[in-house]
């Protein structure tokens, strides 16, 4: 895609953080936007906020879990602003503790969100792309979808799992058209631990979450919010990635030495013992590397083309 001009957006998680800057960011080229979210008076501050621009957004109250919900919200746009061409599934929550400690309730809740939510969007949407042939999905996953770390278990387990989607998906929508990137942002100034918080429904209270800063403390001065990205930053190289046509968008290049780290890791893992060419050709199309392949050929962002 590169033409934004007139075409129409639809962002989940757009009320604050890196949906709110996808927002702005498509608003500016000149697009239609949906803006949605959980957060119906968190919601339409962002819209007002967004409006002062000059475009407004189209605010639309969703709750990613609720697969009814998604069908009235995708007959509104498309009647309001008209077919969706630029899908975000972008809705996130958090959690921060040891793995064996979440809850029943944490891993229903962020998976019912962060890989639910996009299940949903993916299949309310996408049908109708493959029909037009053309568009672009963009799913947010993290850094914490290509590598972990202790206290990060139920969150990543989500993500990573959004980043085998995407890729799945990739393939399965180029004969048609039909873009995909996956989003792998690191720390962004955002208020993910506050809208997780008040997103939660009270159904799935019990947590094994504990707080990531200590009480007193203000988010604002911690050295990972103060060095983080802002949200309009993450818009703007999003922007970039779907011209691009990428697969994955990356914000943080320093996190080359980790993933260099697991990619040594995995190759390290592999048995030292000859192939038998029968299982290569039994499995050639499992052994397919043109999904990586493509991406792995391009300049890398920023780089001249």
């Amino acid at each position: 895609m590169q033409d934004f001009r007139s075409r129409v957006a639809f962002v989940t998680g757009a009320a604050s953080g890196i949906g709110m800057g996808l927002a702005r960011a498509f608003l500016a080229e000149g697009m239609r936007v949906a803006i949605a979210d959980v957060r119906a008076d968190a919601l339409q501050a962002a819209a007002d906020t967004l409006g002062k621009s000059g475009a407004k957004p189209l605010p639309i109250t969703l709750d990613v879990t609720d697969r009814g919900a998604w069908s009235a919200a995708a007959e509104r746009v498309t009647r309001e602003l008209g077919p969706v061409e630029l899908l975000c599934s972008n809705a996130g929550v958090n959690f921060v503790g040891a793995t064996q400690e979440a809850t029943f309730e944490d891993w229903q809740f962020c998976l019912g969100v962060n890989l639910g939510g996009a299940i949903n969007a993916i299949r309310t949407f996408v049908p109708a792309m493959v029909e037009r042939a053309g568009g672009h999905i963009v799913v947010t996953s993290s850094v914490s979808g290509l590598f972990t770390h202790g206290g990060s278990g139920c969150y990543a387990t989500s993500k990573f799992a959004l980043v085998g989607l995407a890729e799945s998906l990739r393939a399965d929508l180029a004969p048609h058209g039909v873009g995909v990137s996956v989003l792998c942002p690191g720390p962004v100034q955002s208020e993910l631990f506050e809208s997780t918080a008040a997103v939660r429904p009270a159904a799935l209270a019990p947590t094994g979450s504990v707080p990531v800063i200590p009480p007193g403390v203000r988010r604002e001065d911690t050295p990972i919010f103060s060095t983080a990205l802002t949200a309009d930053e993450v818009g703007r190289q999003v922007l970039r990635g779907i011209r691009r046509n990428d697969l994955y968008i990356m914000t943080h290049p320093e996190i080359r030495s980790v993933l260099e780290a697991r990619c040594a890791a995995l190759l390290s893992a592999l048995p030292a013992e000859p192939v038998d060419p029968r299982r290569i050709a039994a499995t050639s199309q499992l052994l397919d590397t043109s999904l990586y392949t493509e991406q792995a050929r391009k300049p890398r962002p920023g780089q001249p083309v």
